[in-house]
Protein backbone atom coordinates (compact mmCIF):
# COMPACT_ATOMS: atom_id res chain seq x y z
CA UNK A 1 0.00 0.00 0.00
CA UNK A 2 0.93 3.56 0.22
CA UNK A 3 1.24 6.89 1.88
CA UNK A 4 -0.12 10.24 0.09
CA UNK A 5 0.89 13.21 2.29
CA UNK A 6 0.53 17.13 2.19
CA UNK A 7 1.47 20.03 4.38
CA UNK A 8 -0.87 22.63 5.31
CA UNK A 9 0.45 25.61 6.88
CA UNK A 10 -0.85 29.04 8.21
CA UNK A 11 0.39 31.88 9.84
CA UNK A 12 -1.63 33.84 12.01
CA UNK A 13 -0.10 37.84 10.43
CA UNK A 14 -1.99 39.80 12.70
CA UNK A 15 -4.10 40.73 15.95
CA UNK A 16 -7.34 40.43 15.78
CA UNK A 17 -7.53 36.52 15.80
CA UNK A 18 -10.01 36.80 19.09
CA UNK A 19 -12.28 38.77 17.50
CA UNK A 20 -12.61 36.53 14.47
CA UNK A 21 -10.90 38.82 12.30
CA UNK A 22 -7.96 36.56 10.77
CA UNK A 23 -6.95 36.13 7.12
CA UNK A 24 -7.47 32.29 6.83
CA UNK A 25 -4.93 31.77 3.41
CA UNK A 26 -2.78 29.14 3.69
CA UNK A 27 -0.75 26.65 1.50
CA UNK A 28 -0.25 23.48 0.54
CA UNK A 29 2.57 21.69 -0.17
CA UNK A 30 3.31 18.43 -2.09
CA UNK A 31 6.00 15.82 -1.96
CA UNK A 32 6.98 16.63 -5.12
CA UNK A 33 7.62 20.49 -4.53
CA UNK A 34 4.00 22.25 -5.63
CA UNK A 35 2.80 24.65 -3.37
CA UNK A 36 -0.88 25.74 -3.55
CA UNK A 37 -2.02 28.95 -2.07
CA UNK A 38 -5.32 27.33 -0.26
CA UNK A 39 -8.26 29.61 1.22
CA UNK A 40 -11.88 28.91 2.37
CA UNK A 41 -14.29 29.71 0.05
CA UNK A 42 -15.24 33.46 -0.44
CA UNK A 43 -18.81 32.08 -0.54
CA UNK A 44 -18.40 30.77 3.58
CA UNK A 45 -15.66 33.42 5.11
CA UNK A 46 -15.54 36.91 2.66
CA UNK A 47 -13.12 39.07 1.87
CA UNK A 48 -10.31 39.83 3.51
CA UNK A 49 -10.20 36.90 5.47
CA UNK A 50 -10.53 34.47 2.39
CA UNK A 51 -8.56 35.13 -1.06
CA UNK A 52 -10.77 33.97 -3.94
CA UNK A 53 -7.25 33.39 -6.16
CA UNK A 54 -6.99 30.44 -3.74
CA UNK A 55 -7.98 26.86 -4.06
CA UNK A 56 -10.95 26.12 -1.33
CA UNK A 57 -11.06 22.56 0.61
CA UNK A 58 -14.57 22.36 -1.46
CA UNK A 59 -12.82 22.91 -4.91
CA UNK A 60 -9.95 20.38 -4.17
CA UNK A 61 -12.54 17.69 -3.33
CA UNK A 62 -13.99 18.14 -6.62
CA UNK A 63 -10.99 18.68 -8.74
CA UNK A 64 -9.75 15.35 -6.73
CA UNK A 65 -12.80 13.36 -7.83
CA UNK A 66 -12.21 14.63 -11.20
CA UNK A 67 -8.60 13.94 -11.85
CA UNK A 68 -9.21 10.44 -10.11
CA UNK A 69 -11.78 9.78 -12.57
CA UNK A 70 -10.16 11.17 -15.84
CA UNK A 71 -6.91 9.36 -14.56
CA UNK A 72 -9.01 5.41 -14.90
CA UNK A 73 -11.19 6.89 -17.90
CA UNK A 74 -7.75 7.06 -19.62
CA UNK A 75 -6.52 3.83 -18.33
CA UNK A 76 -9.83 1.86 -19.25
CA UNK A 77 -9.46 3.64 -22.63
CA UNK A 78 -6.06 2.32 -23.13
CA UNK A 79 -7.13 -1.58 -21.55
CA UNK A 80 -10.10 -1.08 -24.27
CA UNK A 81 -7.81 -0.10 -27.34
CA UNK A 82 -9.18 3.70 -27.93
CA UNK A 83 -6.90 6.41 -27.99
CA UNK A 84 -8.18 9.94 -26.34
CA UNK A 85 -6.79 12.91 -28.12
CA UNK A 86 -7.93 15.00 -25.00
CA UNK A 87 -10.27 15.12 -22.31
CA UNK A 88 -11.97 18.39 -20.51
CA UNK A 89 -14.51 18.29 -17.31
CA UNK A 90 -16.11 20.76 -16.24
CA UNK A 91 -16.48 19.37 -12.94
CA UNK A 92 -18.75 20.40 -10.49
CA UNK A 93 -19.44 19.89 -6.50
CA UNK A 94 -22.96 20.61 -4.92
CA UNK A 95 -23.38 21.68 -1.23
CA UNK A 96 -26.65 20.71 0.20
CA UNK A 97 -27.30 20.20 4.55
CA UNK A 98 -27.40 16.31 5.52
CA UNK A 99 -30.07 14.39 8.06
CA UNK A 100 -28.05 16.79 11.05
CA UNK A 101 -28.25 20.30 8.89
CA UNK A 102 -24.74 19.96 8.51
CA UNK A 103 -23.36 20.79 5.17
CA UNK A 104 -21.59 18.51 2.60
CA UNK A 105 -20.47 18.03 -0.71
CA UNK A 106 -23.58 15.67 -1.82
CA UNK A 107 -22.86 15.05 -5.06
CA UNK A 108 -20.42 15.61 -8.14
CA UNK A 109 -21.37 15.95 -11.04
CA UNK A 110 -18.42 15.29 -14.06
CA UNK A 111 -19.34 17.03 -17.25
CA UNK A 112 -16.09 15.02 -19.63
CA UNK A 113 -15.99 15.90 -23.16
CA UNK A 114 -13.63 13.48 -25.10
CA UNK A 115 -11.79 13.92 -28.30
CA UNK A 116 -10.76 10.79 -30.03
CA UNK A 117 -7.74 9.74 -32.08
CA UNK A 118 -8.18 7.34 -34.32
CA UNK A 119 -10.83 5.59 -37.49
CA UNK A 120 -13.02 4.11 -34.80
CA UNK A 121 -13.93 6.12 -31.79
CA UNK A 122 -16.23 4.07 -29.22
CA UNK A 123 -19.85 4.43 -29.36
CA UNK A 124 -21.71 6.27 -26.84
CA UNK A 125 -22.75 2.97 -24.82
CA UNK A 126 -18.51 2.23 -25.37
CA UNK A 127 -17.99 5.38 -23.62
CA UNK A 128 -20.62 5.12 -20.99
CA UNK A 129 -18.94 1.74 -19.96
CA UNK A 130 -15.66 3.11 -19.98
CA UNK A 131 -17.20 5.88 -17.40
CA UNK A 132 -18.94 2.73 -15.32
CA UNK A 133 -15.32 1.05 -15.18
CA UNK A 134 -13.29 4.00 -14.33
CA UNK A 135 -15.62 5.08 -11.36
CA UNK A 136 -15.58 1.45 -10.37
CA UNK A 137 -11.46 2.10 -10.19
CA UNK A 138 -11.60 5.46 -8.41
CA UNK A 139 -9.68 5.57 -5.13
CA UNK A 140 -11.19 8.81 -4.24
CA UNK A 141 -14.56 7.57 -5.59
CA UNK A 142 -14.08 4.56 -3.38
CA UNK A 143 -13.43 6.66 -0.22
CA UNK A 144 -16.37 8.65 -0.50
CA UNK A 145 -20.61 8.89 0.24
CA UNK A 146 -20.91 11.41 -1.67
CA UNK A 147 -22.47 10.41 -4.81
CA UNK A 148 -20.82 10.67 -8.59
CA UNK A 149 -22.49 11.50 -11.28
CA UNK A 150 -20.98 11.07 -15.03
CA UNK A 151 -22.58 13.10 -17.51
CA UNK A 152 -20.83 12.74 -20.41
Amino acid sequence: MSSHTAIIRWQNTGPDFLQRRYSREHTWEFDGGAVVPGSPSPNIVPAPWSNPAGVDPEEAFVASVSSCHMLWFLHVSLDAGFEPQSYEDHAEGEMTKNERGKLWISRVNLHPKIVWKGSKPPSAEEVAHLHHKAHEECFIANSIKTEVVVAA
